[in-house]
């Protein structure tokens, strides 16, 4: 043991003794967490408290300073909980959140933030009774990331939940759930939702996103940027993190609007708001907002950021102190922004004897890549398939007598990990190729490239794997070299030498069934392949993880959960013609909501090796209130040959809109699991919240009376790509008067 951790070992026994003997009130358990926080907020000093909000807990910033004399012991608020314990050793990893996103499944999501968070929380037992706080740690994620995709190149859709707010704010909501866990005081870690708002673009091109300054309206910040973030709120988020852009102007982390008047004063978050790494420094680095340090720090705190992330040597919230000295900022305020943070401690458990928190039992040995995690792996990746294309009946497979598996994703461990990956043991990776030869009495390969940048090409590799074989599968896509945080694409083609690699694959394979398989975040130009009838099958596998080979090996054989579900949750452009510029953060003919045009993929779009038919749809009470939600039920049945799940997909249209509407609106959806020839009856919820309109003379959302169509199906209605089902038609009325929807019940 290092002398720094032998000093942080004795330093957790002497807090513990300390906290025996003192006894102070703010450890008393019989008491409310408010009046623990009354007596522990007034006996901190002005110092103590600014060293608590400083640091953050990244590179040299962390931990938090120990308090020995109140027993309080160091804390490190930098963990990453994205889809896996981050950067923390060995870990399960899951697919990426855009994959997930695709599953249509809340369950799906609660499951995955609960396997991470209990594998976090093991973690953070083995370290802390070793004496050891590190970043990534701790047991506060900065997860789930809830920007909306508004630009198909921008380089962090992986990280998100797609293009709708109403999908992207439900699954917040489960994956916080995951996260905290379902005791009734303890939280098992908890959750924080980012980055707010209007980030999503550029990364670094054509601007960088330090500087950006998002020009945005309202009909668009209340209707697209800020929906999910209130969900997360509602969800009971602790933590919500401010973005490096602008808004308007403003700096995301210096704007009292939003961090203040709307998120805490409209919404009722108690929690605390944490800044995204350095961007207090680029307040006036980058911005140019503010006049330097001392400054910036001003300018955060009377704008509501409780928490400074950073990795710089001086974090800019070394001035607190002296900002409250010169009357700069008040005590009280300092003593208002971090009182979350010790609320947040005492949830997860801190204070508290050890044996009270059934999380505190939790075992690295026990959990972390536990057989049920595993299997959970390979069982999540494979639900976020989404076929694009099938034609001639080529899948699922048996026993394949000779296969080709080529491309350079298809035998790459880490390629399909994507951003912010889990240390994964390589022992628990299955590459494509490693999955496939399960399927197959002899498997040919060949990489073609180096990487998914395939700069090299080595034609005569493919010509060779692809000859004289039965089947082929190509693997190709994208992974962190083209596409990740601080790092946007230039254009949609495949990287490269990709799409010659697949030309050439197709023609060597002579007319034989050709299977592509894309491992990928943002849409690629498959035009080629969705044109070619020499290419059978297309299928989006996104950034699945260390159960990669594993899903692709139930997909094509129809294994558990094989039969393909995923449905896309972002509009798959036909051109970059259709997009509007990446500078541009107008929502005006973007997206499934406004797009005028026709997609190539349309959002909700998902094939399946089965089909079905939707018999019945009833709206239960077709006259509502401005305030109520609605409850419909939809009843189908699966007309074709193999078992498996359906999205069943509801939205809402505007007929008699007074102001500015989208097209259509996700209202509910829901994930059902069929059978051959069985007709199933589903009931779902579209909330009074999804007719929410922005009325530009109150300056606020409202519901509109008035009549409303309802759509129901398997995808939306009226689109010139469908799958073979049908969608049924039927409608309701508002009664009453426009009312806000802040007065509607929450």
């Amino acid at each position: 043991m290092t002398p720094a951790k032998l000093c942080l070992a004795l330093l957790s026994v002497l807090l513990s003794v300390s906290i025996a003997v003192a006894g102070f009130p703010f450890q008393n358990t019989s008491l409310s967490w408010e009046e623990r926080l009354d007596d522990l907020i007034p006996r901190l000093s002005l110092d103590e408290i600014a060293a608590q909000m400083t640091r953050a807990g990244y590179k040299s910033n962390g931990p938090t300073f120990p308090i020995t004399r109140l027993g309080i012991g160091p804390y490190n608020w930098c963990t990453e909980c994205l889809r896996g314990d981050v950067d923390s050793g060995n870990a399960t990893s899951f697919a990426m959140p855009i994959g997930l996103a695709a599953s249509f499944s809340v369950d799906l999501l609660t499951d995955v933030g609960t396997a991470t968070s209990t594998e976090v929380r093991a973690k953070y037992n083995n370290y802390t009774s070793h004496g050891i706080y590190k970043d990534f740690g701790g047991l506060s994620c900065f997860s789930p990331v809830i920007n909306i995709v508004r630009h198909p190149l921008w380089g962090r859709i992986q990280e998100t939940y797609g293009e709708d707010p109403f999908l992207t704010g439900e699954f917040a909501k489960a994956y916080v759930a995951g996260l905290h866990g379902d005791d009734a005081r303890y939280v098992r870690t908890s959750s924080g939702c980012k980055h707010m708002f209007a980030y999503d673009g550029p990364e670094d091109i054509p601007s960088s996103r330090f500087k950006y300054n998002s020009v945005v309206s309202e009909a668009d910040m209340q209707m697209t940027y800020m929906p999910m973030f209130h969900e997360c709120v509602k969800g009971g988020t602790f933590n919500l993190m401010c973005s490096y852009n602008s808004i308007n102007g403003v700096p995301a982390c210096a704007n009292k609007k939003y961090l203040t008047d709307v998120v805490r004063n409209q919404w009722g978050f108690k929690g605390y708001v944490t800044s995204d790494d350095e961007a207090l420094e680029f307040l006036h680095t980058a911005h140019n907002y503010t006049t330097g340090p001392l400054d910036s720090t001003v300018a955060a705190i009377q704008a509501g950021c409780n928490l400074e992330l950073t990795g710089a040597k001086v974090p800019i919230y070394t001035h607190l102190t002296q900002a409250v000295q010169l009357g700069l900022i008040s005590m009280e305020q300092m003593t208002t922004l971090v009182r979350p943070l010790f609320y947040t401690r005492m949830r997860l458990g801190e204070f508290d004897p050890p044996e009270m928190n059934p999380y505190t039992k939790l075992n690295v040995d026990d959990v972390v890549e536990s057989a049920a995690h595993q299997e959970l792996a390979v069982s999540v990746a494979v639900r976020t398939f989404v076929l694009l294309k099938h034609i001639g009946k080529v899948l699922p497979v048996g026993k394949i007598e000779t296969l080709a598996v080529v491309g350079p994703m298809a035998d790459s461990p880490y390629d399909p990990f994507g951003d912010y990956p889990p240390g994964t043991s390589r022992e628990y990776i299955t590459t494509a190729r490693e999955g496939l030869m399960k399927i197959a009495y002899k498997v040919k390969y060949a990489g073609g490239c180096d990487d998914p940048k395939c700069d090299k090409y080595n034609q005569t590799d493919i010509m060779d794997a692809v000859a004289d074989v039965d089947f082929v599968v190509v693997c190709l896509g994208t992974g962190t070299s083209v596409e990740s945080e601080s790092k946007d694409r230039k254009n949609m083609t495949l990287p490269g030498s990709q799409l010659q690699l697949l030309q050439d694959a197709v023609k060597y394979a002579k007319g034989r069934p050709v299977v592509l398989l894309l491992f990928n975040a943002g849409p690629l130009n498959v035009t080629w392949a969705d044109e070619s009838p020499d290419v059978h099958a297309i299928v989006e596998c996104w950034l699945p993880a260390q159960a990669a080979g594993l899903a692709v090996a139930r997909f094509m054989t129809n294994g558990p959960d094989g039969n393909p579900a995923g449905r896309l949750p972002f509009t798959w452009p036909a051109s970059m013609d259709d997009v509007p510029p990446m500078t541009n953060n107008s929502f005006f003919n973007r997206g499934y909501r406004y797009f005028t045009g026709t997609p190539f993929y349309p959002f909700g779009y998902g094939l399946s090796f089965t089909e079905f038919t939707y018999d019945k749809v009833v709206v239960s009470n077709p006259l509502l209130k401005p305030c109520d939600d609605m409850h419909v039920s939809v009843t189908l049945t699966n007309v074709g040959h193999y078992a498996g799940d359906e999205v069943l997909q509801v939205y809402i249209g505007w007929p008699d809109a007074v102001y500015p509407v989208p097209k259509l609106q996700l209202g509910a959806f829901l994930r059902v699991q069929t059978t051959p020839q069985n007709q199933i009856t589903s009931y779902l919820t579209v909330p009074a919240r999804v007719r929410a309109i922005y009325n530009t003379q109150a300056d606020t959302l409202m519901v509109q009376p008035g009549k409303f169509y309802l759509y129901a199906g398997g995808q939306q209605p009226g689109q010139k790509r469908r799958i073979s089902s049908n969608v049924l038609t039927s409608a309701f009325t508002v009664m009453g008067s426009m009312t806000k929807l802040s007065d509607c019940p929450q």
